[in-house]
């Protein structure tokens, strides 16, 4: 099979299970926005080293490979067999691995800048692409419906993103970098 077809040429592009739509349809926008963060979080594991995490981000991985699935589903009778976002389950995951590494930080006195080690940034980087992916199926959902949970599971994982940022700052030894307000 050829990774080209030039079925796109004219700025078109076919959905799973049927239909064509312009390539700058609200419903490209959000799967294209999930693709880019799953590529993201890619970057981000070649910079950790911590295998648990490691494992989570993977999962992270497929869900959001899931999601982009459904998001290119107009009609979910098409994706019968083929798998789901039933996600309720992850992101409780999500939150209780928020909750265990929140026990090792220090309660945040100030609003922090993104940096520190090199994890921590990418990890900052992939919070904010999670924030404009979240938009985007937000922006769908006002005008197609679409799953809840993909909503809930993107605001929970930049939550995740945002705390494991900082959890990797304080795990390399390396402070967060505090706002300085301007006197």
């Amino acid at each position: 099979m050829k990774i080209y077809t030039k079925t796109g040429d004219k700025g078109e592009t076919g959905l799973f299970g049927g239909g064509r739509v312009r390539k700058d349809n609200t419903r490209i926008a959000a799967y294209g926005e999930v693709d880019e963060l799953n590529a993201l979080i890619g970057w981000v594991r070649v910079a950790n080293k911590d295998s648990g995490v490691d494992a989570l981000l993977q999962s992270v991985q497929n869900h959001l490979f899931d999601l982009g699935a459904v998001l290119a589903t107009p009609d979910p009778r098409k994706l019968e067999g083929k798998g789901s976002f039933d996600v309720a389950g992850e992101i409780e995951v999500l939150e209780k691995e928020i909750d265990r590494m929140e026990k090792d930080l220090q309660p945040l006195e100030t609003f922090i800048l993104p940096g520190g080690s090199e994890l921590a940034a990418r990890l900052h980087i992939a919070r904010t692409v999670c924030r404009r992916t979240e938009r985007k199926v937000v922006a769908l959902s006002a005008v197609e419906s679409i799953t809840p949970d993909a909503v809930i599971y993107l605001n929970r994982l930049s939550d995740f993103l945002f705390v494991l940022a900082r959890w990797s700052n304080l795990k390399a030894g390396v402070a967060d970098v505090a706002w300085a307000k301007k006197e």
